[in-house]
């Protein structure tokens, strides 16, 4: 597995909004993200900082990647 880049909350609501994630709301630093997959609706929530920590990138891109059947991989060669 590749190492973790840093990026922005705007890196990351970018590569999911190009996978079809639409923006339903934002409460303080939480931006929510909203998507109907074939497995159901899926909703992730991205909080709105600077730089994302490993582990919360690494969680948003674990889910992303179940709910879309997209391996974690390829969603981090997206970011980069």
């Amino acid at each position: 597995m590749p190492k973790l880049p840093q990026v922005s909350s705007s890196d990351v609501i970018g590569l999911l909004q190009s996978l079809g994630y639409e923006i339903v709301r934002q409460r303080g630093s939480h931006i929510r993200l909203r998507k109907a997959t074939p497995l159901g609706e899926h909703t992730i929530t991205v909080p709105a900082h600077r730089v994302l920590a490993k582990g919360t990138l690494s969680d948003i891109l674990n889910r992303i990647g179940l709910w879309n059947n997209i391996p974690k991989e390829d969603l981090l060669n997206r970011l980069r």
